[in-house]
This record gives structure tokens, sequence and C-alpha cells, in this order.
């Protein structure tokens, strides 16, 4: 059981580590803290991918040899393996640390447990357990992604009390920036989903919704990123507008942060938005519509491109399938307080119906406050879980 000293360390421990967030993924976040013999901070750390570093070898090169008959404060098992660094593990032992006291074990099964098997070992004090649910949600997309081989699937929404994610299918008349949809929640809401793609390596979306609204699909929260975020589109054959904003926001010289999903693009087609800067990947067509690329082959395609977490923000169609294809993790679901009054409005969702008892089910949820709306959040499947 740790106490309030330990605690309020373990606290600065994850808060370095969300400071890894846009920087270190695919893998985990992870920020350590260094305390010596007298209870003195001398060290800290956070990780990021592109700095190699480990957390806990940046806050013993801080610490010194403050470091000897200290204690280390992390919220993700120390490793024991050789990958792109040496075992921290060595490190930690030949710096004299004493005591570790770590949130939670790494998610990973191969490597699991050997961390802390091996300090013990060597006759450091290992406690593992505290503010392991907040250290277990920092790093959800990481075990999800590291245990199952897919990313970490949300699904958001932003809709009516009444469930409408908009008034009307059709497009509307486009305003002077090419924006021809309605937001439905208010400005803090809104601002709230930047930093839900900030935590993301990809945003994924149908050729209806880029038609409808003519998003940018870009994470404009204002903090640093390691690589762009991904905006993925589903487009069966090529038809997007080449003067929407997804495709006018593509670099030509980067071709990194926008990618087509498509079944059997005409090759003429393909040549014509790959000199935009747009990626292109052909997947086989959907089970139920064959006019449709196929969902899971997109997530399996987009995992190996080493996106350990994507948000569908799409339309009722595109909901459906990722609902219906058992293909969502979580969900984050924004309600305005308004009614719809209107039968052309759009469901979240638009499928065939099942029996209730075969619908998903939503655990662990939670709500939040943005303004006068509020959301929801909870999850369909333990990322966890295998």
């Amino acid at each position: 059981m740790i106490d309030s000293r330990d605690e309020q360390l373990l606290r600065r421990a994850l808060e370095l580590a969300r400071a890894g967030t846009g920087l270190a993924a695919p893998n985990p976040y992870v920020g350590a803290v260094i305390i010596d013999a007298k209870g003195n901070v001398v060290g800290e750390g956070t990780y990021t991918y592109a700095g190699v570093t480990h957390a806990e070898i940046l806050a013993l090169e801080a610490a010194r040899e403050s470091a000897r008959g200290g204690t280390l404060y992390i919220n993700l098992e120390p490793h024991a393996h050789q990958g792109r660094t040496p075992p921290c593990t060595d490190a930690l032992i030949a710096a004299g640390i004493r005591r570790v006291v770590a949130s939670m074990p790494d998610p990973n099964p191969k490597v699991s447990g050997r961390g802390f098997e091996q300090l013990r070992a060597a006759g450091v004090q290992v406690e593992v357990g505290g503010l392991e649910d907040d250290a277990k949600k920092l790093n959800e997309a990481f075990a999800r992604y590291i245990r199952s081989g897919m990313p970490l699937v949300t699904l958001k929404s932003a809709m009516t009390l009444d469930g409408k994610i908009a008034l009307s299918s059709r497009p509307g008349k486009a305003d002077e920036r090419g924006f021809k949809g309605q937001w439905i929640t208010g400005e803090a809401a809104r601002a709230h989903v930047h930093e839900l793609r900030h935590q993301n390596d990809a945003v994924l979306c149908g050729m209806g919704t880029i038609v409808k609204d003519n998003p940018l699909l870009t994470d404009r929260s204002g903090r640093p990123r390691r690589r762009p975020l991904l905006r993925v589109v589903l487009d069966s054959r090529l038809r997007l507008p080449l003067e929407s904003c997804f495709i006018q926001s593509a670099s030509a010289e980067r071709k990194d942060d926008a990618v087509i999903f498509c079944v059997n693009p005409e090759r003429s087609k393909r040549k014509q938005f790959e000199s935009l800067g747009i990626r292109i990947e052909e997947v086989g067509p959907a089970g139920d519509h064959p006019e449709r690329p196929d969902l899971g082959a997109v997530l399996h395609r987009l995992a190996e491109m080493e996106i350990a977490s994507v948000m569908i923000e799409g339309g009722a169609m595109v909901n459906w399938s990722a609902l219906h294809g058992g293909l969502v993790d979580k969900i984050f679901f924004y309600y305005a307080p308004i009614i719809s009054e209107t039968s052309k409005a759009v469901p979240l969702a638009r499928g065939f119906a099942r029996e209730l008892s075969s619908l998903p089910r939503v655990q662990h949820l939670q709500l939040h406050r943005f303004g006068e709306d509020f959301a929801v959040e909870g999850y369909l499947r333990d990322p966890y879980g295998s």
C-alpha cells in the first residue's frame, strides 16, 4: 500500500508520461521520477519515440550519483529486454536504486513481469499497483496494439439528445470555407475533439462525410506530434472531390498524412490522387457490401503501418459497419441539449436491425461536461484483453 508521498510522486510520473502524448506512439507513454535517500527529487524523465532514451534512463542521467540508495517512481514496469536500447533494469541496478514503485506491469505478454523479477532478484524492493487505473487508461492504445496486433478503435460522434448526428443526409449549401454541415455541439466540445485527435495516431471517415461536411480532419490542438495525424478516408472508387479540404491540404512532397482506402480504382485516378500527395491503399470489399472497402482489412493495414490508435469520425454507414463488425473498442459520444424534430435526421448508425440481446453493450461509463453539452465515454472491449 503506497502512502501519500508515494502517491504524489507517482502522480508526477504519470504527468511526465502524459507529456509524451503524440510523441511516443506506437510505444507506451512512460514518465519517471527519482528521489535520493533523503527524499529529494533528483531526476525526472519522459519517454519520446524519437528521443529513444527511456524515461528511467533520463531520470538516472539527471540524478547521477544521487540515485544511489534512492527510489524510482514510474507508471510502467521498467523493461528488462534488449530492444532499441539496452535493458533499463540493468542500469537501475548498477545505479544503486534500492526501491521501485510502479503503477502497473508491462502489458506486453512476452515481457510482462520480467523487469520486476530481475529487480527483485538483485535485492531491489519493488511495489506495484499504485494509481493503476490511471496508468492503464493512459496506455490503453499501446496495450490493445501490442496484445492483439490491432489499433485501439474509438468511435466518436456528436449528436442530439435523440441520437441524430445530422439534421439531413443531403449536403447543404457551402459557406465561404467550403463547409456544408451544421455544428450540433458547442465550441467547448468541438475543442475537445482536437484533444482526442491528438491522443490518436489516425482519424478515419467515409467519403460521404467529406462530401457533406468537407472537414480537414487535422489535429488542431496546438500540441507537438512526432508524426502527423494520419487522415484516412474510405472511398471505394476514388470519387472524392478534388476541391475538398482533405485533398487540397495534402502535400505532394510529404505523402505522410493522407491515405485513401479503395477497392478497385481506375489507374488514371490513382495516379492523379497520388500526384496530389494522397497515399492510395487497396483492400478487398466488405462482405456485406462489395462496393465498400472492408473496414477490418483497413484496420489491419493501419496496424502494419504502426498505427496504434484510430478514431472513427464517420457517418451512419461507417459507424454501423464498425459496430456491426465488432471493430470498436470504445466510444466517445458528445450530446447537445437539443432534439432533432425532423424525420430526415440521420441516426448514429444505419444498418440492419438485430436482436436486442446481441447489440453492443457499453461498460465502464464516464460522463464529461463541456459547457451546455455532455459526453459519454465507455468501452465495448477491454483493451488489455487478448
